[in-house]
């Protein structure tokens, strides 16, 4: 998600980045806009659920998933990683069953695999925060947001987490992860949440320094 197109004006007056038209019958889209979409996020819990909403929104809008969030946290341990990486053929039967949730069996699974694998890569790097925030572009690199669905870092990205078996991670997955991460701002230039942004990765640590 991001764009350059003039700003959507809700009913509060404060423009915000025109993806956000969406949330005009949907208060929790505007609400997940202003409070989470862009802020650095450094938690291991938030980083894997992350990872596994972005992967089932492939195909699907992200209003859509935002709606089951609260299902799939209760279907998926929380999004816990070592819970969910001990989920067996019988949660699956569970999961696919449950109406709440993307009832798409590749994305499920894929969810416990990436679970497992990242076992792996916490086991290799310390942690996901650690791992993720090595592509972070350098500053300045994306200054002034434009349409786009990857980048050379969600590309470099994808390519690895594939080489190390994850699922569901394909460049543009990656790209809509380090958005939602902070890894970029991309709120528009005329959102009223940019600099808010902008101002919370300047006082964030990355845990990959």
């Amino acid at each position: 998600m991001s764009d350059t197109a003039l700003p959507y004006m809700p009913a509060d007056g404060r423009p915000r980045c025109r993806w956000c038209a969406a949330a005009a019958d949907y208060p929790p889209y505007l609400h997940y806009h202003d409070t989470e979409w862009g802020f650095p996020v450094a938690d291991e819990r938030r980083l894997f659920e992350k990872l596994c909403l972005e992967g089932f929104q492939s195909g699907l809008s992200w209003r859509t998933i935002l709606a089951k969030r609260e299902a799939f946290r209760a279907a998926f341990a929380n999004f816990e990683h070592a819970s969910v990486a001990g989920f067996d053929d019988g949660d699956v039967t569970r999961l696919l069953q449950d109406a709440g949730i993307v009832r798409h069996r590749g994305k499920i699974e894929a969810s416990i695999n990436n679970a497992r694998r990242a076992i792996e890569l916490v086991a290799e790097t310390g942690s996901l925060a650690a791992y993720l925030w090595r592509y972070e572009p350098a500053p300045g690199s994306y200054d002034e947001p434009v349409v786009r669905a990857t980048s050379p870092e969600s590309v470099a990205m994808s390519k690895d987490l594939k080489k190390r078996g994850w699922k569901f991670v394909g460049p543009t997955t990656m790209y809509a992860l380090m958005q939602a991460m902070g890894l970029v701002n991309d709120h528009s230039l005329a959102c009223v949440t940019r600099e808010q942004v902008s101002a919370a990765r300047r006082a964030f640590r990355s845990p990959a320094a």
